[in-house]
Order: structure tokens, then C-alpha cells, then sequence
């Protein structure tokens, strides 16, 4: 048997209940990116920790295993 490395490419977490593959090194808002949400009209909480802080969230590196919640702004009247 051949021993193999471990992979890569990406890191699987937990987005709003739903498992998600990303490329590793992944950040906060490159993955908020990807879902087409704007910073400024969410609220995230990261392994049941709200992340107050939207200007860190460039810098947020993810991790396998992080469970995310995000809850969007929705205006109405």
C-alpha cells in the first residue's frame, strides 16, 4: 500500500446547516464573496462566537470543521 498526502485543495465546514467544500486558506469575506453577500448587511457567528468586527473578516482564516452561521439584513416595510 501506497501511502498518500493528505489533500490541499480544500477544507470542509458547516454554512447555515449545510456542508460546504472550499479551497483551503479560505477567508471570511473571500467565502461571504462566493456567496454574493455583502459584509455590511450580515451578521456571522463562527463556532457559536458572533463576530462583531466586519473589518476583521479579511483576515479571519477558516478552518475544517468551522461551523458558520450568517444571517442577512432584510429590508421591508
Amino acid at each position: 500500500m501506497t501511502p498518500t498526502a493528505p489533500a490541499l485543495s480544500g477544507i470542509s465546514l458547516t454554512v447555515n446547516g449545510t456542508r460546504r467544500e472550499i479551497p483551503a486558506e479560505s477567508t471570511l469575506s473571500g467565502l461571504l464573496e462566493s456567496l454574493d453577500l455583502d459584509p455590511r448587511m450580515v451578521v456571522v457567528e463562527r463556532n457559536r462566537t458572533i463576530l462583531r468586527d466586519r473589518d476583521s473578516y479579511g483576515s479571519i482564516s477558516l478552518e475544517a470543521g468551522d461551523v458558520l452561521e450568517i444571517v442577512q439584513f432584510v429590508g421591508g416595510g
